[in-house]
């Protein structure tokens, strides 16, 4: 599971559009979680759907011989929570998890230095690797990885070699240098 991580408008569903294609050659399994807003609805008025919904189902499973989608309503005071949300998910070779950047797991951080907002990585060990469109300055401890965000190849790549090479560890080690 690697979480793609940054500030709101910083490229990370453009980037995550543009490495699960390289990722998932060769017939990997990799599939994705994406952190919405409270008031997200993918059903339409009017659908049937919908009208399952409005008329008090508590959860509607639409399929087709392609696709199936389960659409659950949440009750007042539930939440499933991140763990509950991975369980959801069916075995896969990777799991891209956008947003839920204060959850305690390996990340990759989107930045933009445009944006006029401060990296995330200081603060968050986790984030092993940051994908910006400029390179950082020497100056400071060091920090992660860089990787340059114009190069989808490159960011694949790298989450290649760290989370599907089946040899290699995301574990710290005693010194705190990172192995892989």
């Amino acid at each position: 599971m690697l979480g793609i991580v940054g500030w709101s408008g910083s490229g990370k569903t453009t980037l995550l559009e543009a490495i699960l294609p390289l990722l998932a050659r060769g017939g990997r399994r990799i599939s994705t979680l994406k952190h919405a807003h409270h008031g997200f609805d993918m059903d339409r008025p009017g659908k049937d759907s919908f009208r399952h919904r409005a008329a008090g189902a508590a959860e509607v499973l639409v399929a087709s011989e392609r696709r199936w989608a389960l659409l659950h309503e949440a009750q007042e005071g539930e939440e499933i929570g991140f763990p509950g949300l991975l369980t959801r998910l069916a075995p896969a070779d990777l799991v891209l998890v956008e947003g839920f950047k204060s959850h305690d797991f390996a990340k990759l951080e989107v930045h933009r230095p445009s944006l006029g907002k401060p990296p995330l990585w200081p603060g968050d060990p986790a984030i092993l690797a940051v994908a910006s469109d400029t390179a950082p300055k020497p100056a400071g401890p060091p920090g992660p990885e860089w990787l340059p965000l114009g190069d989808p190849a490159v960011v694949a790549a790298w989450v290649e070699a760290r989370l599907l090479a089946p040899t290699l560890s995301l574990e710290r080690g005693a010194g705190g240098e990172h192995n892989g």
